[in-house]
C-alpha cells in the first residue's frame, strides 16, 4: 500500500490515547449519517505501537484520586475497561490505598466521592483497625507502620498492557482504520489558526483534523505548534504567577522482583488487590538495617505474571536539567532507567510492608526498567484545541489507565463537547481553576 498524501483525520502516536480515540471515533462515525468512516482515519507512530509510555506501563488502574474531576473521569474509564476486560487482559482485582495520618482525611474524601459516584469501595479507619482488616483480609503478614486509613476499592486493578493496545488495534482495523507504524513526524504545517498537514520524513500528509497523543514526546508536539514555553497561572490568592514552566520531565521508577508471582497471592491464595502505600514511618533497608529515608515515601506492587514476578514501583523524581532527551526511550535509555539505589529502596519498601519480602531483596531482576514522562505545570492532563482543528492530549503521565479518553475525545472532535473533560481545558491556567493539590508523596494523586 502506497504512503498516503491525505487523511481526513490523523492520528499521531499508537499508545493508549491514540488507539482508543481511533476506534472510537471510527464508531462515533459509523452512526451518524454520512459522517463517513474509519477508513477516513489514519493512525501513525514513529516506532511501533506501544513504543512510548503506554508499552512500559505498569498497568495499574484505579480510581483513587484526590481531585473530584479525574475521580470522575476515571470512573468512566473503568467502566470501559471492564466492557472486554477479557480482550484487553484487565483484571478486576481491585486497589488499595494504604495511608497515614497527614493523608487520613484526603482519602475520606475520595472514599465519599466514590460512594457518590457508586464506584465499590470500603473505608477502614484507626490504626489498629486498619492492622486488623489489612491482616485478616488480605496479608497475614501484614506489618507496615504508621497506617491509619486503607481505602479498598473493589473495582479497578491492572491490565496486561501490550494485550491491551493490540486489542485496540484489532479493533480499530476492523473498523476501516489505518495503522503505519515507522512513520516519524517532523512538523506540523498551519495556516490561519489550523494545521493542513502533517509533515513527516517520508512525506507530507494534509488533513482536515490531527489529534496529537504523543505521551512524553507532548513537548515536542508543543513546540512544532509554537505554543508558549511558560505559563502564567492565577493562584488562589487572586494574583497571577508568571514565568511558570510548561514542562517538566519526572523520571519514573518501577522494577520486578524475581520470584514466582504465586508468592505474592493473599490469604485465600488468590490476586489480591493492586497495594499503593504512602507513609511517614521510617523505612530501614531490609539489607544492613541502615536508614534510608525518614520523610513521606510511597510504593506500589502486585504480583503479575506478565512481568513474571512482583511488578512495581516508587516516588518519582525531577529530572534538574535544561535539555532532556526523551529518544531513545525506556529501556533503551542510557539515562533514564533504574539503579540499585531504586532496588534498595524497593525492596525494603515491600519488606517494610510484608515479612515475606524481608529476605527477598537478592531476587531484583536487575534489568533495564523505568522511563520519563512529560508533566504539565499542575501535573494533570491538558485536553484541549490547541489550533481549530488539532486536539492535544496532554496525559501528565496518567495515561494507560485512562482508556476511556480516546472515546471523549472523538466526541468532542465531532463537535459535542464532554463534560468530563472541561476541568482539563488549557486556559485553566489563567482562569484559576486549578485541581486541588493531595496531600500524597506523588505528584500524580
Amino acid at each position: 500500500m502506497s504512503f498516503p498524501t491525505t487523511y481526513k483525520y490523523v492520528i499521531i502516536g499508537a499508545g493508549i490515547h491514540g488507539l482508543s480515540t481511533a476506534y472510537h471515533l471510527a464508531m462515533e462515525l459509523k452512526t451518524r449519517k454520512n459522517a463517513g468512516s474509519g477508513k477516513d482515519i489514519l493512525v501513525i507512530d514513529k516506532t511501533a505501537i506501544g513504543a512510548g509510555a503506554s508499552g512500559i506501563a505498569c498497568g495499574v488502574i484505579r480510581n483513587n484520586y484526590y481531585q473530584p474531576a479525574m475521580q470522575a473521569l476515571m470512573a468512566h474509564s473503568v467502566a470501559l475497561w471492564e466492557e472486554d476486560a477479557e480482550g484487553y487482559g484487565y483484571y478486576p482485582v481491585g486497589y488499595m490505598q494504604i495511608s497515614p495520618e497527614s493523608m487520613h482525611a484526603d482519602v475520606a474524601k475520595i472514599y465519599r466521592r466514590q460512594k457518590d459516584l457508586g464506584y465499590e469501595s470500603a473505608f477502614i479507619e484507626g490504626e489498629k483497625d486498619c492492622l486488623k482488616y489489612m491482616k485478616e483480609q488480605v496479608f497475614h503478614d501484614w506489618q507496615a507502620r504508621n497506617i491509619t486509613s486503607v481505602l479498598h476499592e473493589k473495582k479497578g486493578g491492572y491490565a496486561h498492557n501490550t494485550r491491551s493496545l493490540y486489542r485496540l488495534a484489532d479493533k480499530a482495523e476492523a473498523e476501516g482504520v489505518r495503522v503505519l507504524t515507522g512513520v516519524e513526524v517532523t512538523g506540523l504545517k498551519a495556516e490561519n489558526n489550523a494545521v493542513t498537514a502533517v509533515e513527516t520524513a517520508k512525506g507530507d500528509i494534509e488533513c482536515d483534523w490531527v489529534i496529537i497523543g504523543a505521551g512524553p514526546w507532548a513537548r515536542s508536539f508543543w513546540d512544532m505548534l509554537a505554543l508558549p514555553t511558560e505559563v502564567a497561572i492565577k493562584g488562589s490568592d487572586g494574583k497571577m504567577h508568571n514565568g511558570i514552566k510548561m514542562w517538566t520531565y519526572w523520571c519514573l521508577e518501577e522494577g520486578t522482583l524475581g520470584v514466582a508471582p504465586k508468592f505474592g497471592m493473599n490469604n485465600a491464595g488468590r490476586m489480591p488487590p493492586v497495594i499503593h502505600v504512602d507513609t511517614d514511618a521510617p523505612l530501614y533497608s531490609s539489607e544492613d538495617g541502615s536508614l534510608i529515608t525518614d520523610e513521606m515515601w510511597g510504593i506500589y506492587y502486585k504480583p503479575d505474571f506478565h512481568f513474571k514476578g512482583i511488578q512495581g514501583g516508587s516516588t518519582p523524581y525531577i529530572v534538574d536539567r535544561d535539555k532532556v532527551a526523551v529518544d531513545p526511550y525506556g529501556i533503551d535509555s542510557p539515562d533514564f532507567i533504574v539503579g540499585p539505589d531504586f532496588a534498595h529502596k524497593w525492596t525494603s519498601a515491600l519488606a517494610h510492608c510484608q515479612k515475606r519480602y524481608e529476605d527477598q531483596y537478592q531476587y531484583f531482576r536487575n534489568e533495564p526498567s523505568g522511563g520519563i514522562g512529560a508533566f504539565t505545570p499542575d501535573n494533570f492532563p491538558i485536553f484541549d484545541k490547541m489550533k481549530q482543528n488539532c486536539f492535544m492530549i496532554l496525559d501528565s503521565n496518567h495515561g494507560y489507565k485512562m482508556i476511556g479518553v480516546g472515546q471523549l475525545v472523538a466526541k468532542e472532535v465531532l463537535g459535542e463537547e464532554q463534560a468530563l473533560l472541561k476541568p482539563f481545558r488549557f486556559d485553566r491556567y489563567a482562569k484559576g481553576e486549578l485541581h486541588p493539590v493531595s496531600h500524597s508523596p506523588f505528584p500524580w494523586s
